[in-house]
């Protein structure tokens, strides 16, 4: 396993003074069907927690066993969500913005400075910090991988049970092999990403 997040990025807000630093990261950009889900955890200073690390880096079974941990001892976690409809109408960078702009609203708290995984959030007015990577770098946003992981994870268990068929509490949306033969079989469901060209050409298809 690749060498695990630490407090380095937040040590060094710490030491400006600014106690509240807020990690974020998404979980749902690539798949073809389900939301995209943003989260955003603020933790007191010096707080750590063993084994958080990128969500991809982990097993179903790890998440599940840190996201209790992370939301106890959290001083602040908040949940962001952008819908398929929002993701077809915007595309799936503006809606995964707008999702963790609103995982930032959804804060008990205004954290004083952001840590972003990748990318910047476009017209956010709290001031942020950019790391490529950082959700294999930097504590607070690697734990926000694991709460955004693990909610998104969750929405598609629950969605499988009202779109049978599909397959989503096992492959979550994304382009599995299984998933794209169910979708050739039944066409698209309402939670597909009709934006998504899988999901075009088998609309498409299902047409004749």
């Amino acid at each position: 396993m690749s060498k695990r997040p630490d407090l380095r990025y937040e040590r060094r807000l710490w030491k400006l003074g600014i106690d509240a630093v807020a990690g974020v990261d998404e979980a749902g950009v690539g798949p073809m069907a389900g939301p995209v889900v943003a989260a955003a955890v603020v933790f007191a200073p010096e707080t750590f927690i063993s084994g958080v690390h990128d969500s991809k880096q982990l097993t179903h079974d790890q998440r599940e066993e840190l996201f209790t941990p992370i939301r106890d001892r959290a001083i602040a976690v908040g949940v962001g969500i952008a819908e398929v409809n929002e993701i077809d109408c915007l595309n799936i960078y503006w809606a995964t913005m707008s999702a963790s702009r609103r995982a930032l609203s959804a804060l008990s708290l205004a954290p004083g400075h952001v840590l972003v995984d990748g990318r910047l959030i476009p017209g956010l007015e709290l001031p942020q910090t950019r790391i490529v990577g950082g959700d294999r770098k930097s504590f607070c946003i690697a734990a926000a991988s694991i709460v955004a992981k693990v909610t998104r994870d969750r929405m598609m268990v629950a969605l499988d049970a009202i779109y049978p068929g599909y397959g989503f509490a096992q492959h979550k949306g994304y382009c599995t092999s299984e998933h794209m033969q169910s979708l050739a079989k039944l066409g698209p469901s309402p939670i597909h990403r009709r934006s998504f060209w899988p999901v075009a050409a088998a609309a498409q298809r299902s047409l004749f």
